[in-house]
């Protein structure tokens, strides 16, 4: 069986949100402040265990455009410059299907560090 393949992406409410259609029928609407400290960058992730970043302060990020890359991922570049993340397909299906735990995570971490989202 084949991973799950976007039909469509498609920007809502000024840039602040990324709509993804996968031929499954799943529909995902990811908010740009998400995808932006989920980053898979290396500026975010780091290169290896243990070398994540934690990013803040991103709660008004909007994202300015799309960009393909090659058939297996979209580069989002967002209004406060960041752009060297590609979000592959899997990773993208990924942030949607685990959104309530991973952003409950991050939640606790800015907690955790005495940051805000602002």
């Amino acid at each position: 069986m084949s991973e799950p393949w976007p039909v469509e992406l498609r920007l809502a409410d000024g840039g602040r949100r990324l709509h993804v259609t996968f031929d499954t029928g799943e529909a995902l609407a990811l908010d740009a402040e998400y995808l932006r400290v989920e980053s898979p960058s290396a500026e975010v992730k780091g290169h290896g265990p243990g070398q994540e970043q934690l990013v803040w302060g991103k709660s008004k990020v909007s994202i300015r455009t799309l960009e393909p890359v090659g058939s297996y991922a979209v580069r989002i570049i967002f209004d406060d410059g960041h752009s060297t993340g590609l979000y592959t397909w899997p990773y993208l299906l990924k942030l949607g299907r685990g959104h309530d735990g991973i952003w409950q995570a991050y939640l606790g971490k800015l907690e955790q560090a005495g940051l805000g989202r602002g």
